[in-house]
């Protein structure tokens, strides 16, 4: 993380970043050649199980959000505010604009088998034609689908994504910032607006899905009982930012040339490219690419690998077990072990729930004829390998769609602290990896703030300052033949689950 800074040609703005097992508010300071980033507030994300499903606390989230801008508040200077968070989950507002209970959690079990009823009457083709994106289980299509009858459905008159929801409370304002309404299945990625013939033909009321904003509009103003709260004056704005918290991170890639694929690595692996356009061919949803907007009209287009999350949850089992499970000691366990010993696909389905990851990553390596994985470091390495040829895979097919050649690969995101995954990455891909920053979410969330206040310019120019500003470490693929053989012997071990339609 830079090191915050103070300065009278600054603006300063508040950046509340929301994940999907914390959130923090943030502020950045943005001058001349300068971009520092302090965190002033975090709080944990921790979901609710409850006897109709998983849900998310959504009054915790906006109560850490309050308390985050009210330690903001203390400054004096914040200049406006804006909001990330994940894609695909909403809450329904009623006609008075009331939250109609907790919304749920993607990795919630009320969508399986739900897709098929979708499908079955629109199609996998014309879908994809039509929203270009990734099937997954949980996309809003699809949990709309499952609520269908439901009375809460039946009494909605508005359904905000999560950062939107946070902004409504907030301001008052209803809106649907376009980058995260491209996650939903319910965006048309040609003409980038809400894909009206599509909800006709599902029974989607229109009217339930509300006006788009573009990343640097106007958003409203913070309301009188939030700035009471938090100390903040009357009137400051809140800017829409790039709200879904991967195109929040792509803005902050540090990318000084045009020829870059990136990753950004946490919870999830986001791996892909930014194009002009999107990528509608068969061969693309038969590969299961997904077309989402990033800010200025560019095309995210990229595939979730399920990633850290993995790693995560084999932590927390380890924990509740007693056993250590400090991150620099399981790396330097993972680095002693047998390399290649077994492989897993990070995205097979029983991956996606919490549980015991550990178990369940040794009953995937006996199904298919495989050591299984004993100690924790063995289980460290297997994931890690495995993310890193997810990622060759999924980026080098991307280029393949695309028609691109890729230079470097540009790490952003808590992956970035691992220098394991990071190193094998290279080695996997062959290419150079550029890891960091950290923080990119916050960054891109506080540039476009920035750049809506007319402190700095265009997407590259926001680049090149990230790139001048903030601690980046290399790393280069390591030419070593026998390395390399090994990588791909453990490529063709390791082929995609055949599951996505």
């Amino acid at each position: 993380m830079s090191v915050p800074f103070r300065s009278s040609a600054a603006g300063v703005f508040a950046a509340a970043d929301l994940g999907a097992t914390s959130g923090r508010v943030m502020l950045g300071r943005v001058g001349p050649g300068r971009l520092g980033l302090s965190e002033v507030h975090r709080f944990p994300n921790t979901p609710v199980l409850l006897p109709d499903g998983l849900r998310w606390d959504v009054l915790a989230l906006f109560r850490g959000i309050l308390d985050g801008l009210r330690v903001a508040g203390r400054s004096g200077e914040v200049a406006s505010v804006g909001v990330d968070a994940w894609a695909v989950d909403y809450g329904l507002l009623d006609a008075d604009g009331s939250l109609l209970g907790a919304p749920f959690h993607y990795r919630d079990r009320r969508t399986e088998g739900v897709a098929e009823g979708v499908l079955a009457r629109v199609g996998a083709a014309e879908l994809y034609r039509i929203t270009g994106l990734q099937h997954l289980p949980f996309n809003t299509v699809f949990q709309l689908a499952s609520a269908a009858g439901s009375v809460q459905l039946s009494t909605a008159r508005t359904m905000l994504l999560m950062p939107d929801l946070m902004v409504h409370w907030l301001t008052g304002s209803v809106g649907a910032e376009e980058t995260n309404a491209s996650t939903t299945g319910l965006f048309d990625a040609r003409e980038g607006v809400w894909a009206k013939t599509l909800l006709a033909g599902l029974g989607i009321e229109p009217g339930l899905l509300p006006p788009l904003r573009a990343p640097g509009d106007p958003a409203g103003e913070l309301l009188p009982y939030v700035t009471e709260s938090t100390g903040l004056p009357a009137g400051t704005p809140v800017t829409t930012v790039a709200s879904h918290d991967t195109a929040s991170a792509v803005v902050a890639v540090p990318a000084t040339a045009p020829d870059f694929a990136y990753l950004s690595c946490g919870t999830w692996s986001l791996a892909g490219l930014e194009l002009d356009s999107p990528v509608l061919t068969e061969e693309s949803r038969a590969a299961n690419f997904t077309n989402e907007r990033g800010v200025d009209g560019t095309i995210r287009f990229l595939r979730n690998i399920m990633g850290l999350w993995i790693l995560e949850e084999c932590r927390r089992t380890w924990e509740g077990q007693g056993l250590p499970v400090g991150l620099d000691e399981l790396l330097a366990e993972a680095a002693r072990t047998e390399p290649f010993a077994a492989l897993v696909d990070p995205d097979a389905p029983e991956f996606l729930a919490p549980g015991d990851m550990p178990e369940r990553i040794r009953a995937y390596c006996r199904r298919t004829g495989q050591p299984a994985p004993g100690s924790p470091g063995a289980v460290v390495r297997c994931v890690l390998e495995s993310l890193a040829l997810a990622h060759r895979r999924t980026l080098r097919r991307a280029a393949g769609l695309a028609g691109r050649e890729v230079a470097r690969v540009h790490l952003v995101g808590g992956g970035a602290r691992n220098a394991l995954l990071c190193q094998w990455t290279a080695d996997a891909t062959g290419l150079p990896v550029v890891a960091g920053p950290v923080e990119a979410t916050a960054l891109g969330n506080v540039l476009v703030q920035a750049r809506a206040a007319g402190l700095v310019g265009d997407l590259d120019s926001m680049r090149r300052l990230v790139a001048r500003t903030q601690p980046l470490r290399h790393y280069e693929p390591r030419d070593d033949r026998a390395g390399r053989a090994a990588w791909d012997a453990a490529a063709d071990r390791l082929e995609p689950s055949p599951r996505n339609p």
